[in-house]
C-alpha cells in the first residue's frame, strides 16, 4: 500500500501542463498519460467502474460496505498543472524536520525560499515539506488533491470493514484554463454531492469563489513610415495601452484581497498595425462583476467614438459563477467538513477562494462541490511547497467526512 507521500512524488513526475485558447478537451495529449496511470492505480486497488474517456476524464467508484440510504459522496481533483512555469522534469526534495529558516531550493542558480517573503513558512517549522529545485513549480495544485483522494480510496477498499456508503472518485483535465468539466459526466457519475480537493493551507473550507469572464480585445491601428505620421497614424499597442489606463487603478490584483474583485491584463501583443490583449475580469459580487463588464465594453465604445468605428473589438465571455448560492441549500457539506476538522484538532478556516474551481461550475450542473484543502502553498510558481504532515491529515479529513454521512 503506497502512502500519500509516494503517490504524490510519483503524480509530479509527469508533465501535465494545460494551455490556452486550445479547441480541444484535454489542451495538451500528455495529460491524458496521467489519467491512464490513475485509471489502471484505481483498478489494481479495487475500485469498480474505472473508467476514462476521449476527453481524459477518469471515473472510479468504492462500493458501499453497508446497507443504509445515506448520499452518494463525490471526491474530484484535476490533472493538470498551471503553465505559469515549467511543470515538466519536476525535481522534488522533501525538507525534513523545517527548521523555519529560509531554504536553498537551488544553491547553483542561487535560488532560494526566504522567510522574509513568505513568512508563513514559519509555521511549518518541525514539519518535512516537499520543495522543488526552482526550476519548476510542484504540481501540488492539484496531484496532492489526487494523491490525498487515492490514499483515502485504498484504506476504504483494504479496510472492508469500515463503514461506509457508495463514494465516487473523479479526475479532470484542463481545470487550470477553465475547462475542468466541460464534458464532465455528471449523471454518469452519479454523486449526490461532491467536495473538490483543491485548495490550499491545512484547514482551508471553501465555498465562495469569483464570479468571472475572460475578456478578449482586437486593436485596428493605422501603420505608416513615421517620417509622415502626423496626423495619420494610429499606434494599436498605444491604443491598448491607453485602454489599460483607463481601467481603475486599484482594481488591479496586485492592490486587491478577501473579496475585492478586479481586472487583469493576462497577455498582450501586437504592433503599430494590430494589436491584441486579454484579460480576465473578476468579482465576488454578481451585481459588481456585471458592472465592471459593463464598465469594460463602455472603454471599448468610447474607443471607438474617439478613433473611429472598429478600432477597437472587444469581446467577453462569462467563466464560471459563484458558487455560494448552490452550496447555501445544502450548507451540511460545510457543516461536516468544519466538524470532520474540529475531531481531528485541525482549526477550519472558511475563506472566499480568489479565484475558482471545478466544483464552482459543476455545482451549477446540479453537484453541490466545495472546495477542501490540499496542504499546498505558493501554487503556479517555483516556491510551491507542501507539508506531508498536513497531506496525511487531509486524508484523515476526507476519511471523516465519510464517516459523519454514514453515521447521520
Amino acid at each position: 500500500m503506497k502512502n500519500v507521500v509516494e503517490r504524490f512524488l510519483k503524480y509530479v513526475k509527469y508533465d501535465t501542463q494545460s494551455l490556452e485558447d486550445m479547441d480541444t478537451v484535454p489542451s495538451t495529449e500528455k495529460q491524458k498519460k496521467l489519467a491512464s496511470v490513475l485509471a489502471e492505480e484505481l483498478k489494481e486497488i479495487g475500485a469498480k467502474n474505472v473508467r476514462t474517456d476521449e476527453h481524459g476524464y477518469v471515473y472510479g467508484t468504492i462500493p458501499a460496505t453497508i446497507d443504509k440510504k445515506i448520499p452518494v459522496l463525490g471526491f474530484i481533483a484535476h490533472m493538470d498543472t498551471s503553465n505559469a512555469i515549467s511543470g515538466k522534469d519536476v525535481n522534488p526534495r522533501i525538507v525534513e524536520n523545517y527548521d523555519g529558516k529560509d531554504i536553498v531550493l537551488n544553491e547553483e542558480l542561487k535560488i532560494t525560499m526566504e522567510t522574509s517573503q513568505y513568512p508563513a513558512l514559519e509555521k511549518y517549522t518541525g514539519q518535512d515539506l516537499i520543495v522543488t529545485d526552482g526550476t519548476t513549480l510542484l504540481g501540488a495544485d492539484d496531484k496532492a488533491g489526487i494523491a490525498e483522494i487515492m490514499f483515502m480510496a485504498e484504506t476504504l477498499l483494504t479496510h472492508p470493514e469500515i463503514p461506509h456508503g457508495t463514494i465516487q472518485i473523479g479526475f479532470t483535465p484542463d481545470e487550470e484554463v477553465g475547462r475542468g468539466v466541460d464534458f464532465f459526466d455528471v449523471e454518469g457519475f452519479g454523486a449526490d454531492f461532491a467536495y473538490t480537493i483543491d485548495g490550499g493551507e491545512l484547514g482551508e473550507i471553501e465555498y465562495e469563489n469569483f464570479n468571472a469572464a475572460a475578456a478578449k480585445l482586437m486593436f485596428q491601428g493605422t501603420s505608416i513610415h513615421p517620417g509622415s505620421a502626423k496626423g495619420k497614424m494610429i499606434n494599436a499597442l498605444l491604443l491598448a495601452m491607453e485602454f489599460q489606463n483607463m481601467l481603475p487603478v486599484e482594481q488591479n490584483p496586485m492592490y486587491t484581497e478577501n473579496y475585492e474583485g478586479f481586472f487583469m491584463l493576462y497577455s498582450i501583443e501586437g504592433s503599430i498595425d494590430t494589436a491584441k490583449a486579454s484579460y480576465i475580469i473578476r468579482d465576488h459580487d454578481k451585481a459588481k462583476f456585471e458592472e465592471k463588464k459593463v464598465r469594460f465594453q463602455k472603454i471599448a465604445d468610447y474607443l471607438n467614438d474617439k478613433y473611429g468605428a472598429g478600432t477597437v473589438k472587444a469581446s467577453i465571455k462569462d467563466s464560471y459563477y459563484n458558487m455560494k448560492e448552490m452550496i447555501e441549500p445544502h450548507i451540511h457539506l460545510i457543516e461536516n467538513a468544519r466538524k470532520a476538522m474540529e475531531e481531528l484538532g485541525v482549526t477550519p478556516i472558511v475563506v472566499p477562494i480568489r479565484g475558482g474551481t471545478d466544483g464552482a461550475r459543476l455545482s451549477y450542473m446540479k453537484l453541490p462541490c466545495p472546495n477542501l484543502c490540499t496542504g499546498g502553498n505558493n501554487f503556479h510558481g517555483r516556491y510551491e511547497y507542501i507539508s506531508i504532515q498536513s497531506m496525511e491529515k487531509i486524508t484523515e479529513v476526507l476519511l471523516k467526512i465519510i464517516a459523519l454521512y454514514t453515521n447521520q
